[in-house]
C-alpha cells in the first residue's frame, strides 16, 4: 500500500513523525509532500531533523500569500503531482490550507482521502482553520478522530459511518520527546538568565489575533503587564504583522515581555516543562501543555480541545486584565483529574496504519 502524506506547517510535522515511523513498521510505502506553507527553517526543516522524519519526497515551495492565493497554488501543484504517485490513500493533517488543498485535490482526482485529527470544532466560522476542518471532513472518505468528542461532532454532521477513533498522534510524539529530553535543562534559562518555573512561555500567530492591529497591541500590552517574565516565541506571522502595523516587538517594548525566535520541537518541550505556564492561541500547544500538565491560558473565545478546559488545565480569555489574571493564576486552577487521558495512550499512529491497511475505498 502507498500512502501520500500532505503537510506544510509546524503542527503537521509533529503529527507526521509518529505516522512516518508507524508506516515504516507496518510496511506501508510512505510518500511525503511538503507544500512549503511554513518555509522558515525553524518551523519546517528542523522538525524533520529533530523528529527523525523521512525527508520530503516532493517540496512544492508554495510559501506565503492570502488564503485564496496559497490554497489555489497548492491545488494547482497537487493536481500535477498526485496522479504520478498512484497513491492508495492521501492522508491530510489538521486544519491548515495545506489540509484543505490536499483533500480537495485528491478527492477530485478520485483518490481516497483520510483526515487525521478529524471532528474537532471550535464552532467559530470566523476562523479559517474551522472552515478548513469542516470542508476537509465532508470530502474525506475516512475520518480519523482523536477523541470521543470529535466522533460525536462527526456523528451530528451525518459522518459517523466513516469515523474511527484512533487517539491523538500528538500524544505519541510528545510522550516520546518528553521521555527523551524531560530531564534536560531548557536553553532559555541560561540564555535569558531566567530561574526555573519563573516565566511563562507564549506563542501568538492566528489570524484573529494578529490581523487586527488594535487587538494585537492589546495582547502584547497584556502579556507585558503579567507580573513575571513572559517569553514570546516570535512566529513569522507575528513578526510580519508587527512590522506591517509598526508595532514594536523587542525586549523592553512591552513591560515584562521578552522576545525570542521559535524553538525546535525538543527545545520547545524543554522550555514548556521549565515554564510556570503557557500562553497561546495554538491548538497544538494547548494540548501539549495539557499533556505535560503545565497550566495554559488560551487567547481565544473557543477551543477545539474542550477537554483541556473541562479538566482545569486551560482557561480561555480575551486581551486585557482577564489575560493578566489568567497567566498569573496558581498552578493549576482546581484540576478535575490529573490522571485523565482523553487524547489516547501514545499508540495512535499504529492504529492509523492498521485502519488504513484494512479499509478499502472503491473509486469510479
Amino acid at each position: 500500500m502507498r500512502v501520500v502524506s500532505i503537510v506544510g506547517a509546524r503542527p503537521q510535522f509533529v503529527k507526521l513523525a509518529p505516522i512516518d515511523h508507524a508506516f515504516a513498521q507496518a510496511g506501508i510505502d510512505h510518500v511525503i509532500i511538503h507544500t512549503g506553507q511554513h518555509y522558515d527553517p525553524l518551523l519546517s526543516d528542523v522538525f524533520f531533523e529533530d523528529l527523525g522524519i523521512s525527508a520530503p519526497d516532493v517540496h512544492l515551495g508554495i510559501g506565503s500569500g492570502s488564503h485564496g492565493e496559497q490554497t489555489g497554488a497548492m491545488l494547482q501543484a497537487l493536481d500535477r503531482e498526485l496522479p504520478a504517485l498512484h497513491p492508495d490513500w492521501v492522508l491530510v493533517y489538521g486544519d491548515t490550507n495545506s489540509t484543505a488543498a490536499g483533500a480537495l485535490s485528491a478527492v477530485k482526482l478520485h483518490i481516497a482521502v483520510a483526515h487525521l485529527e478529524a471532528g474537532l470544532r471550535s464552532f467559530n466560522r470566523a476562523m479559517p482553520e474551522e472552515i478548513n476542518r469542516i470542508v476537509t471532513d465532508h470530502v474525506s472518505d475516512l475520518l480519523l478522530t482523536p477523541t470521543a468528542v470529535g466522533a460525536e461532532h462527526l456523528a451530528n454532521e451525518g459522518l459517523a459511518d466513516r469515523t474511527v477513533v484512533v487517539g491523538d498522534v500528538m500524544t505519541d510524539v510528545l510522550m516520546h520527546t518528553r521521555d527523551t529530553v524531560g530531564h534536560d535543562d531548557s536553553p532559555l534559562l541560561e540564555e535569558l538568565a531566567l530561574d526555573d518555573h519563573s516565566f511563562s512561555l507564549a506563542t501568538i500567530h492566528r489570524a484573529e489575533n494578529t490581523d487586527d492591529p488594535e487587538r494585537l497591541r492589546a495582547i502584547l500590552h497584556s502579556l507585558g503587564e503579567v507580573p513575571h517574565p513572559v517569553v514570546i516565541l516570535a512566529h513569522p506571522r507575528l513578526v510580519a504583522k508587527c512590522a506591517q502595523f509598526n508595532i514594536p516587538l523587542t525586549d523592553g517594548a512591552w513591560g515584562n515581555l521578552r522576545v525570542h525566535p521559535p524553538l525546535a520541537y525538543p527545545d520547545l518541550i524543554k522550555a514548556s516543562l521549565h515554564a510556570r505556564s503557557i500562553v497561546t492561541d495554538s491548538g497544538g500547544l494547548q494540548k501539549e501543555a495539557f499533556l505535560l500538565r503545565v497550566p495554559c491560558t488560551t487567547v481565544r473565545p473557543q477551543t477545539e480541545w474542550v477537554e483541556t478546559v473541562q479538566l482545569g488545565w486551560n482557561v480561555l480569555v480575551e486581551p486585557g486584565q482577564a489575560l493578566v489574571n489568567a497567566v498569573s493564576r496558581p498552578t493549576p486552577l482546581e484540576p478535575a483529574d490529573e490522571d485523565a487521558h482523553p487524547y489516547g495512550d501514545g499508540h495512535a499512529a499504529e492504529r492509523v496504519a492498521h485502519t488504513l491497511l484494512k479499509t478499502a475505498i472503491k473509486r469510479p
